[in-house]
């Protein structure tokens, strides 16, 4: 049988999905690639979800990449790449397009592969125990040219291009220097600080959350908007929510959004 689980938790609004392989460090075998799709499907069409939060199994890892044990017979060859990539590539594309806000949170190791995760997320939280780096070059193995997009859209072309040709990893107060992440905290305040952030998303509108990501992701493709692009941005004040909103505000009340 494959070793390695990907688990769907729910916590009311909040969903949790956890890479599970905590014997190799929640390195991704093709097994979990293709689960990890799974689940991010299962979410994208639950209207139900405001934020979910990818995390690894245990303290020790977020996810250290690609389980190199595999290569032999899954990406020994160019051919086999191409294969094993279009299993991987789909499900980084799922995690980056989900509509749904993601928060990665991070202790320990987030390496190759499973910094390309993290960097598909929407915001990186991070104990103190976070260590980074795509170390790839040991390997003589290259990040597909698709892949590296989320990476230099967070951190730019110099710092990409650092962590690329020296493969070094480093911690979590160089990454946070590199904008890689956008907080560190104490590794005993990973967890409530992660939640509290996804409660924070939660607590807003859903939809707006929904358009914000998909704005900001579009508005990172220089192709010129069209009319119809500009026109979604005043979609929300046909929304139920809205109503909601504003007279809770006038009201001085917290709202209690419908995501409708």
């Amino acid at each position: 049988p494959m070793s390695g689980d990907v688990l769907l938790a729910r916590d009311g609004a909040i969903a949790t999905v956890t890479l599970s392989a905590p014997e190799r460090r929640n390195a991704l075998n093709v097994f979990m690639w293709q689960k990890l799709g799974e689940v991010l499907f299962e979410l994208e069409s639950d209207g139900s979800v405001r934020c979910v939060v990818l995390r690894g199994d245990g303290d020790e890892a977020f996810a250290a990449g690609a389980d190199i044990s595999e290569f032999e017979t899954e990406r020994s060859s160019a051919e086999q790449a191409r294969a094993y990539a279009a299993k991987t590539h789909g499900t980084l594309r799922a995690l980056q397009g989900l509509r749904h806000p993601v928060i990665a949170m991070i202790s320990g190791v987030c390496v190759g592969g499973g910094l390309e995760l993290a960097a598909c997320c929407d915001i990186r939280i991070s104990g103190e125990s976070g260590r980074f780096g795509i170390p790839v070059k040991r390997l003589g193995l290259v990040v597909a040219i698709d892949e590296m997009q989320p990476l230099i859209e967070i951190v730019g072309k110099a710092a990409a291009l650092e962590i690329l040709l020296e493969g070094r990893v480093f911690g979590a107060d160089e990454a946070l220097e590199k904008r890689l992440i956008n907080r560190v905290v104490p590794d005993f305040d990973l967890e409530p600080a992660t939640y509290a952030s996804a409660r924070r998303i939660a607590e807003g509108a859903p939809l707006t959350a929904r358009w914000h990501k998909k704005f900001v992701n579009r508005l990172m493709d220089p192709a010129p908007l069209s009319e119809d692009e500009r026109d979604e941005s005043y979609d929300c004040f046909a929304t139920e929510d809205f109503q909601i909103g504003f007279k809770a505000f006038l009201a001085k009340k917290n709202p209690e959004f419908e995501g409708r």
